[in-house]
């Protein structure tokens, strides 16, 4: 071998090493992320008793880190084409954690609301951030990594959630709770994003518009995601409260309603790269919205908690690699992939502005049973319009 071919061939194992530490930096984010959501989803029930709202007024309220995710996204593509996305997503991301701490300290409606808009807001910046590194680090390897990092946001959920159940049966507050597992969680994602890839725009490329419409394209992606993200909202924000209220289970049954679904959405991300490589996108969905849809038949017409635990179990298991599925195809489809990232982002979260104030309403007029049945029509939507995952040439 010649000393250039010899160079070359260091040169590739240099970058190839640091392309796959970067992986594995983005995959700790994507955990610490997610355990912020698992810390906070089982501590729903003492957030609401104490700051003393009904069904209704929880609904109204769980629709607030929506409306403050779909307002802040657009801003995340500006941030990392002006600082490069280390610096946005480590920014970014210890806000996160930290505003982990505000919703425990609510005393009503208001406070509460205004609580969980900045907790939105937070989550949705980092969240496009994070995601658009994580398909530039995909196109670089030249193989899927989407639902294996979302497995990881998965990991870090269950993590979350398992501690929020031990310390809801322990009967912690959710104000000690979460002033701990944040101070723990923001130098956690400090450390992480050193390492995380650092991309930044060619030196005549435009900035970002501060707000476009979503292109068709992203639409047609974005309203597949809306259908799983409002199944999983559902289950996330209301689980507990569901197997608590309806079913009269325990404060720990009601938290591991939440670990259970958690826990096949592990499962089922961690496989998923594999499955999706194997059978593709389209036939991978279908096959998960119809497992979905049995999980919310299951749920709304369960007579004991455990069965209900199961429902959930397989809403995880079924909804798990769809939005994955979504942000690879879009950062796929689009040259500015933080940008396509952020218009599917806002389609698909803007299911999670619908699905905690529409369960909510539905309780309030008739019961959650009911809510859990709009939950499984959703989830069946997937099965038909799979289609829109398809790639295009």
């Amino acid at each position: 071998m010649s000393d250039r071919g010899r160079g070359a061939g260091v040169a590739s194992a240099i970058v190839g090493r640091e392309v796959r530490g970067a992986r594995y930096a983005i995959g700790a984010v994507f955990g610490v992320h997610g355990a912020v959501v698992g810390s906070f989803a089982t501590r729903v029930p003492w957030i609401q008793e104490h700051a003393g709202v009904g069904a209704g007024q929880l609904g109204l309220a769980l629709a607030f880190p929506a409306i403050g995710s779909a307002l802040a996204m657009p801003v995340a593509a500006r941030l990392g084409h002006r600082f490069g996305t280390r610096a946005t997503l480590r920014v970014l991301l210890a806000l996160f954690t930290l505003a982990l701490v505000l919703p425990s300290l609510a005393i009503n409606l208001p406070t509460l609301c205004a609580a969980l808009f900045v907790l939105g807001a937070t989550a949705g910046t980092a969240d496009v951030t994070m995601n658009a590194v994580g398909v530039e680090v995909e196109k670089r390897l030249g193989r899927s990594i989407m639902s294996g990092l979302h497995g990881m946001w998965s990991v870090g959920t269950l993590i979350g959630s398992a501690l929020g159940t031990v310390a809801a049966h322990l009967d912690v507050s959710a104000r000690l709770h979460h002033d701990v597992a944040a101070v723990v969680l923001t130098a956690a994602g400090l450390v992480i994003c050193a390492r995380v890839l650092d991309l930044r725009p060619e030196p005549d490329e435009e900035p970002p518009p501060r707000f476009t419409v979503p292109p068709r394209s992203a639409l047609l992606i974005g309203a597949i995601g809306f259908c799983a993200v409002f199944a999983e909202g559902a289950s996330l924000d209301w689980s507990a409260v569901y197997v608590r209220d309806v079913l009269n289970g325990s404060a720990g049954l009601a938290a591991a309603s939440t670990t259970g679904f958690t826990f096949t959405m592990v499962l089922a991300r961690v496989l998923g790269d594999a499955v999706v490589n194997r059978f593709g996108a389209v036939r991978t969905v279908r096959v998960g919205g119809a497992v979905a849809t049995l999980g919310g038949v299951l749920v709304a017409l369960a007579p004991h908690p455990a069965v209900a635990i199961g429902g959930f179990g397989l809403l995880g298991l079924g909804v798990a690699v769809v939005v994955p599925l979504a942000f690879a195809a879009a950062g796929h489809a689009d040259g500015n992939t933080s940008r396509a990232i952020a218009g599917v982002a806002t389609v698909t979260y803007t299911s999670g502005l619908v699905a905690p104030s529409l369960i909510g309403g539905i309780a309030q007029a008739t019961s959650l049973t009911v809510s859990f049945a709009v939950v499984a029509v959703l989830a069946f939507a997937l099965v038909l319009f799979a289609g829109v995952l398809r790639p295009r040439r």
